[in-house]
């Protein structure tokens, strides 16, 4: 990553990040709130230092802001290249309304805290949600699922943006 996060300095240029809080959480929800991972609490729920975090995602985000820093990336702004959440698949919390309230909190969070994450405030927000239609090609589970549309373009859920 070095070499990468050099030459993204040198040319100031952004890194892409995909950003998952869903996967964190289903993969450890004896550990990690989900309320924390939906948006849906406004406590500090982690406390690293000086920066308190009430949402996984800008959790998330700074982790890969501390990984540039350490790498000598001065100037190298994450963006979100995608996100999201499954509206089904049978996985842990995999349901309409988490993931219509993960998008439609995240949209939220974007535009009311156009200010970066506890460890980058200055950084402005570019993110982009994954996806716009379920994948009925994929294989059966979360994966099919991320959509805010089914394939014949019925609404999963309602997004406000």
């Amino acid at each position: 990553m070095g070499p990468i996060v050099s030459f993204l300095a040198a040319t100031n240029v952004s890194l892409l990040a995909n950003v998952y809080p869903y996967f964190a959480y289903a993969g450890n929800p004896e550990e990690i709130r989900l309320d924390y991972a939906l948006f849906t609490t406004s406590d500090v729920v982690v406390q690293d230092g000086s920066l308190g975090y009430s949402n996984l995602f800008d959790a998330m985000v700074d982790l890969v802001n501390s990984a540039i820093e350490k790498l000598g990336g001065v100037g190298v702004w994450v963006v979100v290249s995608e996100t999201g959440w499954p509206s089904a698949g049978g996985e842990n919390a995999a349901t309409i309304d988490n993931a219509r309230a993960y998008n439609n909190n995240l949209i939220r969070h974007v535009n009311e805290k156009n200010n970066g994450t506890p460890k980058c405030p200055e950084n402005k927000w570019e993110v982009y949600t994954f996806a716009l239609f379920n994948e009925n090609l994929k294989p059966e589970g979360t994966e099919q699922n991320f959509g805010m549309f089914y394939p014949d373009t019925t609404e999963v859920y309602n997004v406000e943006f």
